[in-house]
């Protein structure tokens, strides 16, 4: 029982490779948020006209007040007091309750006044307030209402009359910005009239542009009325007649006062209204009970306004002005208060109902607390017990990020978390939370921003305690990762340092030193005086001394930190030459990490890229670490390749001169070499002239005339009859221009000619976005040299379908008709004439513009022409932005994680579930071997193609076929192709398929006869998306062989994430795929090519068996050091080795076959076999079960044999199964399923069977 759950959970252990995000997302940066959340037009109210029109003593003519009535205006009792002096009581009254709010305005009162007095009041404050807010404060208790004409009342200058003053008039006193108070009965009806009027100015003056004064009005001007237009404001006694004006300049005196009038939800009912005036503290003390009131009812306040608001009126309301926000946050209170007596506050912009929202009842209950301690507090001196609203609000956003589903509402709490920030009680627990919110990703980050976060995370940077650093760097990654534009409030204030510092902490982390260097990089990158402040800090140096360090994060961001500086800004690349950092950095190339490789490669491309003033030192420097730089050519990742391409291209427009040069000198040579041989070869007007065309495989070439080229064609055949059947030689080019070809054959004796050999290279890159960069820069040199060139011989050109194989696959499938259709297009062009210039090309990616516009085919002037030949190369990549967008993802939550609860996990489960079964039912089915004969024909199709290699899928009903330069995917149960494509536009040949991943999201790698390897994505669905997830060179300098090839031939570990790679070559290359670095190379000792890979992975042995084309199978111990690896040569075959296959298991012992048809049995511990079997066929092609203890074999005589371990032969199949007995064909591939018993057939007739048991047990 404990086995079979081994085995169910067995594939839960197994590592799952190339998930990484640069295998599973496109390298490009996203898009940085909008700056809708800064407040770019941030406002302050510097003026404040207060104009009260009380008429203490006399009643309004509309109004008839009852007895007792609401008396008290600004909390005081004006007919208590001398009448001559209560009004100015009053206003001075009122005028300190707003410099609660504002202490720096400059306030003016106008009392009981004149229409002209409150026109010169206006006037004056709007021009000295300019374009800042001027509040204006209308108290209209001592007049009658605000009249249907849109008119407020004033007094004549002896106060006998009540004078109408128009809002439209006041609109063109005042202007705006301007923030209305309206105190009086029909309050509304004034912010009606005045919307009216703007309106009406619209349409008096319709040719006004935006600057008319009636949208800066409507626009910039912000109202607040007691009341709406047909309301009356309450009466009762127990209120102050301005119930209005009190909720907005002394809310917590109000509230509590409303709140003891209301006592039926009081927990201790005997508190009175003198109790309440002796609250002790103050109100800007959070520490005492009244301030800490007001700080609640501050986060209360702003926590209603963010749930209700849209995000643009509640930053304009709540985050523009201070004063404004404040009032509004008051004005919430009056609408709760002033609605429990009919009275229903309005605003512009108006604002949704907010009297019921469920934070006014945490505010009741904390109130009930306060109110609670009060007796204990004022008659027995009792200390006050702070209130636990913060606490149980950080709880509940806790809980909210703990539990809450994915399709979750915005966090009502988040306002209440910037309020906790200042304090230090809960601010580390604050920080936390805060920082698993912004982790969720953009729209939190948006949020949090938007609420108001900034000013407060960028005053705790003042902060030195340590404990907050940690969380600060993760706030502040999180914050930069979405916008780097506020790079420039860090380092306008120096707050850069704070950073700066813990980057230089070698006490800190090196998770936390990562994101320091990260927020450096995006404090500098592209902001120069970023770039001037980090130098004077030093920050070369410090970057410098991290290089090491063994955190691969923080060694990435280092290095893209020391690029993003001394890119463009000289000052910084002198003081990197004084400290070596080059050199430094180029010790990274070999690093484990592909991140930190391809930064390396792009801080050094921006080294030697800077367009300043040269001298000799700094081309010495320059040239150095370019042939650096042209070493890396052979990386195994395309990110790394890509940004080498970048480098390069900055290196060659460095030095173009000298590149130029180089080639030159080599085409002229070419030239007159080609002018000799026609003149011997060729007549007067006879054939065999050469032009240059576009190869549609590689590149530049030169082609003869039909005579001339089956002349060279004999010559060549003649050449390589004459060779020995077994030698090898150095594979020719053939693919470029003569003159780049012999570049290539070329001693690289300088930088200039590494360079050349290095973009040729990257120029014919498996991947094809590499191939179009490097074709970018080609061209351009080429036309350079060509027009700089006395030879007649025009313009030379990359060609345009090269490295066009599967152009555009990264975002969408590969279409095989595009691609034929691109080849067909090829082949039958015309030969161009050699002065042709190639259109500019069209296979890029329509979703990603890679280069700048190319010249038109339009007819245009010399000097036009000049300008599109002679651009510069567009050659850019999006690295350092897509490292970047990486922080934009989960931090907190390891790479591809699976909660146990989501639906990933339990897919993953169920397929592995899945997995054991198909295991287990065919470890079932080895048993009725010996029962049954392998000769049922269980499906049969033609193929397009001579299959010459297949594989089976592991786990589903598929088998992968390829020919040539095709691959076809087939359901065996079904008999239907799933899915057909090409591998590349290069006719190359694929010789070796293997799957990875299989037992989760199977990968299918292809390797060529190039050496090329290419690994493809949902090529096992009849979906159109088939995606190339990377591709590279498996092995470099392939041999050619004049009697046969074996191309590539390759094994996988899974386990290990290894790959073996040979062939045509005498080495046998391992590569980690985890590093995407060759990380050894093994020579072999064979005069040939190896023709077959076998490794002992599944019992964890490093012993490696090859099999090579003399006959030889050789093994090494991948243990030892790569010259000494070699510990057995096993010499019984005499021919070309078919197959190695090494026994999973027991002594691993192994199987070996070859053309001659003997297959041999060894015993690693021995050199003579312990068994032969002769099939007395030429084996052409053989395979070895990899469970159960069966072989097949295949030969051109149109016969299949299937033996036993022990020798014995369990079927010979000679015909396919049907009415109609068809013989086979000569096989020339055959494959073992992993795990069922059954084989797959290939044949050169292009017919694909598969075999099973013929009694039907699998």
């Amino acid at each position: 029982m404990e086995e079979d759950e081994g085995n169910e959970l067995r594939d839960f252990n197994v590592p799952i490779f190339f998930n990484q995000p640069r295998h599973t997302e496109d390298v490009r940066g996203l898009k940085m948020l909008e700056k809708s959340w800064k407040m770019t037009e941030r406002m302050k109210t510097v003026s404040v006209a207060l104009v009260l029109c009380l008429n203490v003593g006399v009643d309004p003519p509309d109004l008839i007040k009852p007895t007792p009535c609401a008396r008290l205006e600004c909390w005081l009792d004006p007919l208590t007091m001398n009448p001559n002096k209560s009004l100015e009581a009053v206003g001075n009254s009122l005028q300190k309750q707003y410099e609660r709010w504002q202490p720096k305005a400059r306030y003016k009162q106008s009392l009981d006044p004149t229409v002209e007095e409150v026109k010169k009041l206006c006037l004056s404050l709007r021009r000295n307030a300019k374009d800042d807010r001027v509040l204006f404060h209308y108290n209209g208790h001592g007049v009658p209402r605000p009249t249907q004409n849109g008119e407020i009342w004033v007094f004549n200058k002896n106060y006998t009359q009540y004078i109408p003053l128009s809002i439209y008039d006041l609109q063109s006193w005042i202007a705006g910005p301007t923030v209305f108070t309206y105190d009086c009965s029909n309050a509304g009806a004034i912010i009606d009239h005045y919307l009216l009027f703007c309106q009406q100015r619209r349409e008096e003056s319709p040719g006004e542009s935006d600057s008319d004064i009636s949208v800066t009005l409507l626009d910039n001007c912000i109202h607040m009325a007691s009341c709406s237009s047909n309301e009356v404001l309450p009466l009762n006694p127990d209120l102050p007649a301005d119930l209005f004006t009190s909720c907005l300049t002394t809310p917590i005196k109000t509230a509590l006062r409303w709140f003891c009038i209301n006592n039926n939800n009081l927990l201790v009912p005997n508190i009175t209204l003198e109790m309440i005036e002796k609250i002790p503290g103050k109100l800007n003390d959070r520490r005492t009970p009244i301030g800490e009131l007001n700080w609640i009812f501050t986060a209360v306040t702003d926590t209603i306004a963010w749930n209700v608001l849209p995000t643009k009126i509640f930053q304009k309301l709540f985050r523009q002005d201070l004063l404004v926000a404040s009032l509004f946050r008051n004005f919430l209170l009056a609408e709760r208060i002033m609605r429990s007596f009919n009275c229903s506050p309005t605003s512009h912009p108006k604002l949704p109902s907010t009297h019921s929202h469920p934070m006014w009842y945490t505010w009741d209950l904390v109130l009930d607390r306060c109110l609670s301690q009060l007796p204990s507090i004022i008659n027995n001196g009792e200390e006050f017990a702070h209130s636990t609203f913060f606490e149980d609000q950080l709880t509940a956003f806790q809980v909210w990020l703990a539990l809450g589903s994915k399709e979750r509402n915005v966090p009502e709490q988040l306002p209440v978390v910037l309020q906790v920030l200042l304090s230090q009680i809960h601010r580390i627990r604050a920080l936390d939370l805060l920082g698993k919110f912004l982790d969720f990703g953009v729209w939190a980050v948006e949020l949090a921003l938007s609420v108001g976060i900034f000013p407060y995370v960028l005053r705790l940077l003042q902060s030195s305690a340590r404990e907050l650093k940690p969380r600060m760097l993760f706030i502040w990654t999180k914050i930069l990762a979405h916008d780097i534009s506020c790079q420039v409030d860090l380092v306008k204030d120096g707050a850069y340092k704070y950073f700066l510092q813990i980057l230089a902490d070698s006490q800190m982390p090196s998770k936390d030193r990562a994101m320091a260097a990260y927020i450096m990089a995006m404090v500098i990158k592209d902001y120069p005086t970023g770039k001037e402040a980090a130098q004077q800090s030093n920050i070369i140096a410090i970057c410098t001394e991290l290089l090491d360090d063994p955190n691969p994060l923080l060694r990435q961001w280092v290095v893209l930190c020391l690029g993003y500086e001394w890119n463009g800004y000289d000052p910084a690349r002198w003081c990197a030459v004084r400290d070596n950092a080059y050199e430094k950095l180029s010790h990274l190339l070999a690093d484990e990490c592909v991140e930190v490789r391809a930064s390396v490669v792009y801080a050094l491309g921006t080294f030697v890229s800077n367009k300043n003033d040269r001298n000799g030192q700094a081309d010495n420097i320059d040239q150095g670490i370019g042939m650096t730089l042209a070493a890396c050519v052979r990386d195994g990742s395309p990110v790394v390749r890509k940004e080498l391409v970048v480098a390069l291209s900055g290196f060659v427009l460095e030095f173009e001169s000298y590149f130029i040069s180089t080639a030159t000198k080599l085409v002229r040579e070419v030239e007159s070499e080609k002018d000799k041989n026609r003149n011997n070869q060729s007549g007067p007007g006879a054939p065999g002239g050469r032009v240059l065309v576009p190869n549609k495989n590689t590149g530049l070439t030169l082609h003869q005339s039909t005579d001339s080229s089956h002349s060279q064609q004999s010559r060549r055949s003649r050449l390589s009859m004459s060779q020995s059947n077994n030698s090898l030689s150095p594979a020719t080019t053939g693919d470029y221009h003569p003159a780049l070809e012999r570049l290539l054959s070329l001693p690289p004796r300088s930088v200039y000619n590494m360079v050349w050999r290095a973009l040729i290279t990257l120029l014919n890159d498996p991947f094809p976005e590499i191939s179009d960069l490097g074709k970018e820069l080609c061209n351009y040199l080429m036309i350079k040299i060509t027009a700089g060139s006395s030879s007649p011989t025009g313009s030379l050109r990359v060609s345009e379908s090269v490295s066009t194989d599967i152009g555009g696959l990264d975002d969408s499938a590969l279409h095989a008709k595009k691609f034929s259709k691109g080849i067909e297009r090829s082949q039958s062009q015309p030969q161009m004439p050699i002065t042709d210039i190639l259109p500019h090309s069209q296979q890029f990616s329509n979703k990603r513009t890679v280069f700048g516009r190319g010249p038109s085919n339009s007819d245009s002037s010399d000097d036009d022409t000049d300008n599109k030949i002679y651009r510069l190369p567009n050659v850019k990549t999006e690295l350092g932005s897509w490292c970047s967008s990486q922080f934009r993802k989960s931090l907190l939550k390891p790479l591809n994680y699976y909660d146990p609860s989501s639906q990933e996990y339990y897919e993953s489960e169920w397929k592995y579930l899945f997995n054991a079964e198909i295991r287990a039912e065919a470890a079932a089915s080895y048993r009725y071997l010996s029962k049954s004969q392998l000769d049922d024909e269980c499906f049969i199709q033609r193929s397009t193609f001579p299959p010459q290699i297949m594989t089976f899928m592991e786990y589903q009903k598929a088998i992968i076929v390829a020919g040539q330069n095709e691959i076809n995917v087939w359901n065996w149960e079904q008999s239907i192709k799933m899915k057909s494509f090409r591998n590349s536009l290069k006719n190359y040949k694929i010789t070796a398929l293997e799957v990875i991943n299989e037992h989760h999201s199977p990968l299918l790698l292809a390797g060529t006869d190039d050496g090329s390897l290419r690994l493809w994505k949902h090529f096992d669905n009849d979906d159109n998306n088939l995606k190339l997830v990377t591709a590279w060179k498996g092995l470099s300098e392939m041999l050619r062989s004049s009697f046969r090839r074996s191309g590539l031939v390759m094994s996988w570990e899974q386990q290990s994430g290894k790959l073996l790679c040979s062939g045509d070559v005498k080495s046998v290359s391992i590569w980690d795929v985890r590093r995407e670095t060759k990380v050894q190379e093994i020579p072999t000792g064979a005069g040939s090519c190896v023709t077959s890979i076998s490794s002992g992975v599944a019992d964890r042995s490093s012993l490696l068996v090859v099999g090579c084309g003399d006959g030889s199978v050789r093994l090494f111990d991948r243990r030892l050091p790569a010259n000494e690896s070699r510990v057995k040569t096993l010499f019984e075959h005499k021919a070309w080795v078919v197959k190695v296959h090494r026994q999973s298991g027991g002594n691993g012992n192994i199987i070996s076959g070859s053309i001659a048809g003997d297959v041999k049995f060894w015993d690693p511990r021995f050199t003579e076999s312990v068994k032969t079997i002769d099939t007395q066929h030429t084996l052409n092609a053989m395979d070895v079960h990899k469970e159960a203890d069966i072989l097949v074999c295949g030969s051109t005589s149109q016969v299949i044999h299937v033996y036993n371990h022990s020798g014995e032969l369990n079927s010979a199949i000679k015909y396919h199964d049907g009415f109609r007995v068809q013989k086979i064909g000569p096989i020339s591939c055959l494959a073992f399923h992993p795990y069922k018993v059954m084989f797959a057939a290939g044949s050169a007739d292009c017919l694909l069977s598969v075999y099973s048991p013929s009694d039907k047990r699998r």
